[in-house]
């Protein structure tokens, strides 16, 4: 489990003394997180309306680039299938694991901020996905489909893999090669009564050919005349006959689709991950930033003009997290009648969307990368 807490609080003197004190105040109680100095720049400050408008914005702008990334890191883990102790692995922003960048974050280049608030941008990048994993999943469903009937039970899969040419009889005008499944547990009485299920059955004709788990499969010649009552004869003694026709330019068709399918497969495998790979690094810096805008607007309309917060980043202990958010509101509750005022007095400013706490908090949960 993985989150972490982005909050910031006022400046005192200094923006290290509110560094400090949040430093003694979680460190004196057994470690309650683990803690980094989150660094924003001086961005510029509009008027209140845009500072109120970008609020909003950078909200809807912040859930939809967070789904953006946890649909790409899903896909790469569906992607992976029996490799998905590899994820972690694959699912690095700007070459780190998320971990490092989150902690680590470089200073926010002003340039990239206008960038990512394009959402058409994301949008694209969520319509590529939804297409590219639409034509992957088709392939490998087609694929699937394939494997599955040269598996399982003689009951129902391909025979194709299984028999020989050398099995059947082939174009008689009168005799035909029947497939029977046979319960193991049968065996005996089938070489004691196959002969005679019906009239027209060639003696001594049976072969075993494949056996599973439960049942064997048996060839039979009979004359073509005689197919409906042997079937009939056969179900009534609970022996299955399969309807299978031996059609070789039918069975190669079936095996060079699988082939075709599975080189396929392989060919879209590794530019796909090069994709997820790249998006996820972009989408996971950009929420990221995200996060920081929201620290930086949230705390200019709370805490007021001239720009004097710190913003800190905390990864809490889990074992915690209760005592950790005790502490915290503790050591700022002076702060949450002034805010909270401040606040209410904004205009279109609607703080019953999100946790509200004394100071600025906003969760980065990273639990939506965790694939076990």
């Amino acid at each position: 489990m993985t989150e972490f807490w982005l909050i910031s609080a006022p400046g005192e003197k200094t923006c290290q003394q509110t560094w400090d004190q949040m430093m003694v105040a979680t460190t004196r109680n057994n470690n309650l997180s683990t803690n980094n100095k989150f660094n924003i720049p001086d961005l510029k400050v509009g008027t209140l309306d845009v500072l109120v408008g970008l609020s909003d914005d950078l909200a809807k702008l912040d859930s939809f680039i967070e789904g953006v990334v946890k649909k790409v890191s899903q896909y790469m883990a569906d992607v992976l299938e029996d490799s998905r102790d590899k994820v972690q692995e694959n699912l690095l922003a700007n070459g780190g694991t998320y971990h490092i960048q989150v902690t680590h974050m470089k200073t926010i280049q002003v340039v990239i901020t206008y960038k990512i608030l394009v959402r058409k941008q994301w949008s694209q990048i969520d319509n590529d996905l939804k297409a590219r994993a639409s034509a992957y999943n088709n392939l490998k469903g087609n694929l699937q489909n394939l494997e599955r009937k040269n598996a399982g039970s003689l009951l129902t899969r391909s025979l194709a893999d299984i028999v020989k040419k050398e099995d059947f009889v082939i174009d008689s005008e009168y005799l035909i090669t029947m497939l029977v499944v046979v319960p193991k547990t049968s065996y005996a009485d089938w070489q004691k009564t196959y002969e005679t299920l019906s009239e027209m059955v060639v003696p001594r004709s049976t072969n075993l050919l494949f056996e599973d788990h439960d049942s064997g499969l048996f060839s039979v010649t009979l004359f073509r005349k005689a197919i409906d009552d042997f079937r009939h004869k056969a179900r009534e003694n609970k022996y299955t006959v399969r309807d299978f026709q031996y059609n070789e330019q039918e069975m190669n068709a079936d095996k060079e689709e699988m082939t075709r399918l599975s080189t396929d497969k392989k060919k879209q495998f590794g530019p796909l991950v090069r994709w997820l790979k790249v998006n996820f690094s972009e989408a996971f810096i950009a929420w990221i930033h995200i996060k920081a805008l929201r620290v930086f607007v949230e705390s200019v309309l709370r805490y007021g003009l001239p720009v004097n917060f710190q913003a800190m980043l905390l990864q809490p202990n889990k074992k915690n997290m209760k005592k950790l958010r005790e502490v915290l509101n503790d050591l700022y509750k002076h702060l949450d009648s002034s805010a909270a005022a401040s606040a209410m007095d904004i205009p279109g400013l609607n703080l019953s969307q999100q946790e509200y706490y004394p100071y600025v908090y906003y969760k980065i949960d990273c639990n939506l990368l965790d694939f076990k």
